[in-house]
């Protein structure tokens, strides 16, 4: 998640479509999630089914306040999935799992209100 969670955050500067084109932003379906024991914050780790094309990916996710664990596993989530792989502490987050600021601050997943296909692309 990204490190700024405020929702009074200011709009960010105009790009031109071909910048949104280079995110390539994907939907994928959590299949294991476990506590992230070593992350300074308390995180989740998810690993996410983006489909046959990009198989699955971990993600670290700053999600505890408002998710348990039982209740990911099977749910639909969208995430960045052409950054760099990052290094948090002991663990490579592959993906960038997405969210908004609830009005606490802390993430709610960012997901379709109806099932899809994994791996289908944001547009």
């Amino acid at each position: 998640m990204h490190k700024s969670h405020d929702p009074h955050a200011p709009a960010a500067i105009p790009i031109e479509f071909d910048d949104f084109l280079k995110v390539d932003i994907r939907v994928g379906t959590i299949v294991a999630a476990e506590n992230f024991e070593k992350a300074r914050k308390p995180s989740y780790i998810l690993m996410i089914d983006f489909g046959s094309t990009l198989g699955i990916k971990k993600s670290s996710a700053q999600i505890t306040v408002h998710y348990r664990l039982a209740e990911l596993v099977g749910r639909q989530v969208a995430a960045v999935v052409n950054f760099p792989p990052r290094q948090i502490g002991p663990i490579r987050s592959e993906v960038l799992t997405l969210g908004f600021p609830h009005a606490n601050g802390e993430v709610v997943l960012f997901a379709p209100d109806q099932g899809v296909p994994n791996g289908g692309r944001l547009f």
